[in-house]
């Protein structure tokens, strides 16, 4: 009988992330890669397993994520999110911790334009009087 199969989208900034859970020994895959390889900091990874570890799912389940889009802080905050929703669509009890904690909400933050007659969205070039 095949494993039941939970998947989930995040987003952040930029990057998109679909993630898919089953039942397993707690492996974590991202591209393809092992979660070690395709994040390289230790701030990144421990960003991606909070909600894993907030609900005392550690080790229990298999993850796979594809992501793309951004940066990898981007891309972290998105895999963090699908995989909240992931576990909410496992176990909706879970909801109330992971809600409280923020896992659940899509920050909203995106890149402002670029404004014409400035530098960039908001600086502007030097005032000169003379």
């Amino acid at each position: 009988m095949p494993a039941i199969t939970y998947n989930a989208t995040g987003r952040r900034k930029s990057s998109i992330a679909s993630v898919n859970i089953t039942s397993g020994t707690g492996k974590m895959i991202v591209n393809k890669k092992p979660l070690d390889v395709y994040f390289p900091r230790e701030t990144l990874r421990m960003i991606i397993r909070q909600p894993i570890e907030l609900t005392g799912a550690t080790g229990k389940h298999d993850i796979i994520v594809k992501v793309e889009g951004g940066g990898l802080t981007g891309q972290a905050g998105a895999v963090r999110h699908g995989i909240a929703r992931a576990l909410v669509k496992m176990d909706a009890d879970l909801r109330g911790k992971l809600k409280k904690e923020g896992f659940l909400t899509r920050d909203p933050r995106e890149k402002e334009r670029k404004k014409y007659g400035l530098k960039g969205a908001r600086k502007r070039f030097q005032f000169s009087k003379r």
